[in-house]
Parts: structure tokens; C-alpha cells; sequence
């Protein structure tokens, strides 16, 4: 598990490497106020864009080439929106692996993911060194 209770966590890897972060209570308390903020974020930008976005008036389209266009980007934002909702699920399963104490660790290798990963990404699921391996996989199969 790649959760202890000291204080302070210092971290030795470089570049993100993939060595168990020791997190502390207080890191998790940060890690988690900063994916209910981005949690927040995502929800209001969806609000907002559906408010915003799927406003279809015919009555506005002087002729066919308009609303097509309108059309398209409705298309376009629900497509972003389906992408939103796979990040509020990795967001969701984040903050359920700090309650559950799983938070930090690489789910294919099982060893910690590295501090600066989880500053940069807290969603994150995989540690540098497997994510690597995942990309590199993905451009061979192209």
C-alpha cells in the first residue's frame, strides 16, 4: 500500500519514477480537495456548455448551411461532454481509492506511482514506467 501516516513526504524520484510516495494524511486531504475541485470544474463546464451549446432554434437559421453548421457543433459538444464523463469517472475512482486507502498505486504493477505523477495527474491509475509501456503498445498497433 503506498499510504503511511508520517509526516511530511519526501520524495526521492526523479522524473515521476515509479517508488512508493509515502503519502501522508495530509497529502491525501490535499490530493483529495484537488479532485473534488477539479470534480466541481468538469460538472459546472457541462452545465454550462449544455445550457450554452444545445440551444437549437430554427426560427434563428436563415437556411440550411446554418444549421447544419449548429448542428455539427452540437455534435461536437456532446462528443466533449462523453469525454468529460470518462474524467469524472477516473476522478470519482480517485477519490474512492483514498477512501479505501488504495490511492498511489500503480494498478498494473501494483508499485507506487511516483509524487510528481500524482501532482501532475491525480487520477492517474498507472505508475510513468506503465504508462509508457501502454502508449508504446498503443503506437504499435497502429
Amino acid at each position: 500500500m503506498a499510504v503511511s501516516t508520517t509526516a511530511g513526504a519526501g520524495s526521492n524520484d526523479a522524473a515521476g519514477a515509479s517508488e512508493a510516495p509515502d503519502l501522508s494524511a495530509d497529502d491525501l486531504e490535499h490530493f483529495k480537495k484537488v479532485l473534488e475541485a477539479k470534480r466541481v470544474a468538469l460538472v459546472k463546464s457541462a452545465q454550462e456548455s449544455l445550457e450554452q451549446d444545445m440551444t437549437l432554434d430554427t426560427n434563428e437559421m436563415p437556411d440550411e448551411v446554418d444549421l447544419a453548421s449548429t448542428e455539427y457543433i452540437q455534435s461536437f459538444a456532446l462528443r466533449l461532454r462523453g469525454r468529460d464523463r470518462k474524467f469524472l469517472d477516473k476522478i470519482e475512482e480517485a477519490l474512492r481509492k483514498i477512501e479505501e486507502g488504495e490511492f498511489g498505486e500503480c494498478e498494473d504493477c501494483g508499485e507506487g506511482i511516483g509524487r510528481k505523477r500524482l501532482e501532475a495527474r491525480p487520477e492517474t491509475t498507472l505508475c510513468i514506467r506503465c504508462k509508457e509501456d501502454q502508449e508504446r503498445n498503443e503506437r504499435d498497433f497502429k
